[in-house]
């Protein structure tokens, strides 16, 4: 299945469906490394949506981050957190509630958001942004969705998880995602965007960052990059943790692999694989 408008639509009226199906708001996750596309495909689900008559809502794992304060005493107390994005860096009991506010059907919610600009680039909690009578919430972030797995998987984990430090930060990190799970249960439906490489984002991340230094805005060099999407890696490594959730019928609903252009190859279950 292609990228083209006969995808979204048909995607939309699932979602639609689902909707209708549940007689309250539907809450439909998406997970995706760097570069795979997760704000695009929110963007224009939401314009689809709308047109349908659904209210749309899109809230990303990034909207969840503890604020700016309360990250640097978290940073203070493992300064192995050098960036924000790993699990433990964002307010889970946030999350909670204003899923279980919008479940309910509460007429108004206050959905957080984050500013990546505030504290030179540290960003930080800004206004959050109030809605009214929800159907729909696309819930997406780079590991939504993704479950602890067995500690001996980094006993010969993949680069760059290598020294026994990197071992130990990785192990950590797994055990992290446990809080994340209430989270992922009140989800109703998980899709999965799934690079047909995961070494991928690294060159969507450079790419990104060469458009952004050509169009005057700062932006990192390619080792800074490097040590950028190592750092994430050695947190939760896809190869360990996505290569699972692929298999999974349990946890994922739909998987859509991303072609090195950008553009979407097979679209199939798991179960059907």
């Amino acid at each position: 299945m292609t990228n083209d408008n006969d995808f979204w639509l048909s995607l939309a009226r699932q979602l639609a469906s689902y909707r209708q199906q549940l007689r309250r708001p539907f809450i439909q996750g998406i997970l995706g490394g760097q570069g795979t596309g997760k704000t695009t495909m929110c963007g224009i689900l939401c314009l689809i949506l709308k047109q349908l008559g659904y209210r749309t809502v899109s809230l990303s794992l990034d909207d969840l981050y503890k604020t700016y304060d309360e990250r640097l005493a978290l940073k203070q107390q493992d300064p192995r957190l050098i960036w924000r994005g790993p699990p433990g860096t964002h307010d889970v009991e946030l999350g909670l509630t204003v899923l279980h506010q919008i479940r309910e059907c509460q007429t108004s919610v206050a959905i957080p958001r984050f500013d990546k600009s505030l504290h030179a680039g540290a960003g930080d909690r800004t206004t959050p942004e109030i809605v009214e009578n929800v159907d729909i919430v696309l819930f997406e972030g780079w590991f939504v969705g993704v479950r602890p797995i067995d500690p001996a998987a980094f006993d010969t984990a993949p680069p760059p998880i290598v020294t026994e430090e990197d071992k130990a930060f990785a192990r950590e990190m797994n055990s992290k995602l446990s809080d994340y799970l209430p989270l992922w249960e009140m989800l109703d439906s998980l899709i999965l965007l799934y690079p047909t490489d995961y070494r991928l984002s690294l060159e969507w991340r450079k790419q990104a960052e060469r458009q952004m230094i050509a169009a005057g805005k700062p932006g990192m060099n390619e080792q800074q990059i490097e040590q950028f999407v190592n750092y994430f890696w050695r947190s939760l490594h896809p190869e360990l943790f996505i290569n699972r959730l692929v298999k999974s019928p349990t946890f994922v609903d739909l998987v859509i692999s991303i072609n090195p252009d950008h553009s979407f190859g097979a679209v199939y279950q798991p179960n059907n694989v």
